[in-house]
């Protein structure tokens, strides 16, 4: 896969990825709206281009409160959230293996925790997983914001369940018929330590995991 060219559709208004990304915008400006005063932290899983939470920072009356930290392994996908930091001294772009707990130690439990495109890309177990580390990489009160396609077989439901099984309170679920899954958990609980050194997840690829049922 190709996951420099796969961007290009968010630039197709039409498109279902637009679309999706204009849905997390917009939660991304309500997190950040409703976040209480003084300085935040924000942590991206697979961060891609950025585009959900850089394009909301240019513009947003908290930029300037937000420290954040991207993590994209695909450093073609790196270099363009960096030139959309440009202007944005608190963002940090980092290039590796965002499964790995140890990338974002040093900026949780966070304000904010963005995990798009991601469960639609690793097995359900790892969904799972990812969904417990969770509740370390985000603060009481804290938001997550996440996303997962809506094809059969549908996980939403579950990951709802496993979310609000660990403490989070379901603030907003995009609507079954728009196509995509956009969900926004706040954390209740208090949060665990990080642990070091663990992987959260393998990214496999959808091509990949829907391989099998195309074979049926």
């Amino acid at each position: 896969m190709d996951w420099h060219g796969w961007h290009d559709d968010y630039d197709r208004p039409d498109s279902g990825l637009a679309r999706r990304l204009r849905a997390v915008q917009e939660q991304v400006r309500a997190a950040l709206d409703d976040s209480p005063p003084g300085p935040l932290r924000a942590v991206s899983l697979c961060a891609g281009q950025g585009r959900d939470l850089l394009d909301v920072l240019a513009d947003h009356p908290r930029r300037d409160d937000v420290r954040a930290r991207l993590v994209e392994l695909d450093p073609r996908n790196a270099d363009v959230a960096a030139a959309r930091a440009a202007g944005l001294p608190g963002v940090e772009v980092l290039t590796a293996d965002a499964s790995l707990t140890d990338h974002y130690r040093d900026l949780v439990p966070a304000d904010l925790v963005l995990v798009c495109g991601v469960f639609g890309n690793i097995t359900d177990s790892d969904v799972e997983r990812t969904v417990d580390h969770c509740a370390a990489l985000c603060r009481t009160g804290g938001t997550v914001i996440w996303t997962r396609h809506r094809g059969a077989p549908d996980l939403v439901p579950s990951i709802c369940a496993w979310f609000e099984e660990r403490g989070f309170e379901r603030r907003w679920l995009s609507d079954p018929d728009t196509g995509y899954g956009v969900g926004v958990h706040r954390f209740r609980a208090e949060p665990r330590p990080l642990t070091p050194g663990a992987r959260m997840f393998a990214f496999i690829g959808y091509e990949v995991l829907e391989r099998p049922q195309r074979s049926k």
